[in-house]
C-alpha cells in the first residue's frame, strides 16, 4: 500500500506526525501578523527574475533579512495555551491549542484571534493532522484519533458563517493520512477501502453524500491547478493520476509528468485558492491549469530534488545531493520558493536565485504555500525544562531574493 507521509511518503508521515505528538508549542498571547517587517529600502518585494533555463543549485546561508522577517512573523498562543503547527496557506494557519485538561483544533485567519474549529473529545490522544481552508467560508480539517499511524481518524467540515462543525468521514481502515483539499465549496480526500486499496472523495462542503471519485493504490491527492492528483501504484512501479476539480472526470497531465515513474513526495504550485507563478506572480495555471511549478524526489540510495515548470522542456535535478544523510521529504512550493524537510531540519529553495538554505534549527518543520511560509522549531530540548518553542508564519513574497551561488 503506498501511504501519504502529508503528501506522498510514509518516512514523512512518521517525521509529521512525530512532530506533532512532540509539541512544538508555543507560550504567549495572540494575534500575531503573517507577513515580516515592512521591506527596507534595499530589499525588493518584487519576484527575483525567472531564469530561462533552471540548474543544480548550490547552499548559502540564511540571509539576516529573512531571521528578521520570521521573528516578527511569530505566531503567539492566547494566554494559558500552547500551539501546535499543522498548516498554512494564503492569510491562514491552522494550529492546534492545549491548555489545562482542553485542546482544541483553531485557525488564525487575518492576523486575528484563534478561531475553534472543534474542541477534541480527548485532549491527550485526539491530534489535529491536517486542514486546508478556502480563505472565506470552507474548512476541512482532518482529527486522528490516537497516538499511532493506524488510529482512525476523522474527517470535519467547518462553516465560517455559523462557526459549528461537522463530521465529513471517518477511516478505520488502513490508508493514506488525511491531507483534505477544499475548492470551488467542494471537499476533496483519500481514505482507505480495504485490501489495500483506497478510495478519492469529493463532497460539497454544504453537505450531501460524498461521490467516489476513484478507487485503487493510491495516496493523498493533492490540486495542481484545476486538477486533483494522487500517486498511484501500477503493479510494476508508481505513476501520477488526476481528475478534474471541476467535475472529477479523469485529466490528462502534461507529458513530463504523465512520463514520471516511482518519484515520492510529489507537490505542484498553483494548487492553493489564488495559486502563484513559478516566479511568484499569477500565472496561467494558477487557476485553472496542471500548476505552474512541481517538485519532487526522485532516486531512492541518492535522493534528488527535481524541479519541473510549465513550458520547460524536460524535468530538472535541482538538488542533486541531499543535505542530510537519510534524504528529503515533505515538499511544499509557494511561488519562487519549495521547502522541503530532512530528518535533521528544514530548507527553503529558491527558483529565482538557483540557491537554499537550511531555514530551520534542528528538527524544525517548514512549509511554504499559498504565498505564505511557515516555519515551527524548538530553541533548546523541546522535552526539557527551559526550551523555547516557536511558530513564525511569513508573507514568502516579501521576502528578498536568498543569495545567488558564488
Amino acid at each position: 500500500m503506498v501511504t501519504s507521509g502529508r503528501t506522498l511518503s510514509p518516512g514523512g508521515a512518521r517525521a509529521a506526525l512525530t512532530l506533532l505528538l512532540a509539541g512544538i508549542l508555543v507560550a504567549g498571547c495572540s494575534s500575531a501578523r503573517h507577513s515580516g517587517p515592512e521591506p527596507t529600502p534595499h530589499e525588493s518585494t518584487a519576484p527575483a527574475p525567472r531564469p530561462t533555463t533552471l540548474a543544480a543549485a548550490c547552499e548559502v546561508k540564511l540571509p539576516a533579512a529573512w531571521r528578521s522577517a520570521l521573528a516578527a512573523g511569530e505566531l503567539r498562543a492566547p494566554a494559558g495555551e500552547r500551539a501546535v503547527l499543522t498548516d498554512t496557506g494564503p492569510g491562514w494557519t491552522a494550529v492546534q491549542l492545549s491548555g489545562g485538561d482542553r485542546r482544541r483544533a483553531a485557525l488564525v485567519a487575518g492576523g486575528g484571534a484563534p478561531r475553534t474549529l472543534l474542541a477534541l473529545a480527548d485532549p491527550v490522544e485526539h491530534q489535529l493532522l491536517a486542514a486546508d481552508f478556502d480563505g472565506r467560508r470552507w474548512a476541512a480539517f482532518a482529527v486522528l484519533e490516537g497516538r499511532t499511524l493506524a488510529s482512525p481518524w476523522s474527517l470535519y467540515v467547518w462553516d465560517a458563517e455559523t462557526g459549528s462543525s461537522r463530521r465529513l468521514a471517518r477511516a478505520d481502515r488502513p490508508g493514506p493520512l488525511p491531507q483534505p483539499v477544499v475548492r470551488d465549496g467542494a471537499v476533496h480526500w483519500a481514505q482507505g477501502a480495504g485490501d489495500g486499496k483506497a478510495t478519492v472523495y469529493a463532497a460539497a462542503a454544504s453537505g450531501g453524500a460524498p461521490r467516489a471519485l476513484h478507487t485503487g493504490v493510491v495516496d493523498a491527492p493533492f490540486a495542481a491547478g484545476g486538477l486533483l492528483v494522487w500517486r498511484e501504484s501500477t503493479g510494476s512501479g508508481t505513476r501520477l493520476a488526476a481528475v478534474s476539480l471541476v467535475d472529477g472526470r479523469p485529466a490528462e497531465l502534461p507529458g513530463p509528468l504523465a512520463a514520471l515513474r516511482d518519484i515520492r513526495s510529489v507537490v505542484a504550485d498553483g494548487g492553493t485558492h489564488g495559486g502563484s507563478g513559478p516566479d511568484g506572480g499569477s500565472g496561467p495555471d494558477g487557476g485553472s491549469g496542471s500548476g505552474g511549478t512541481w517538485a519532487w524526489v526522485a532516486g531512492e540510495t541518492e535522493p534528488r530534488l527535481m524541479v519541473w515548470r510549465t513550458g520547460d522542456a524536460r524535468p530538472t535535478a535541482v538538488v542533486t545531493r541531499s543535505p542530510a544523510v537519510d534524504g528529503m521529504d515533505q515538499l511544499r512550493i509557494s511561488g519562487r520558493l519549495v521547502t522541503w524537510r530532512t530528518p535533521e531540519t528544514s530548507y527553503a529553495l529558491d527558483l529565482g536565485s538557483g540557491s537554499y538554505a537550511r531555514i530551520t534549527p534542528a528538527y524544525g518543520y517548514a512549509q511554504a504555500r499559498g504565498g505564505a511560509l511557515a516555519v515551527a522549531y524548538s530553541l533548546g530540548n523541546a522535552k526539557a525544562d527551559g526550551s523555547r518553542p516557536v511558530i513564525q508564519v511569513v508573507d514568502a513574497l516579501r521576502l528578498p531574493a536568498l543569495p545567488r551561488c558564488g
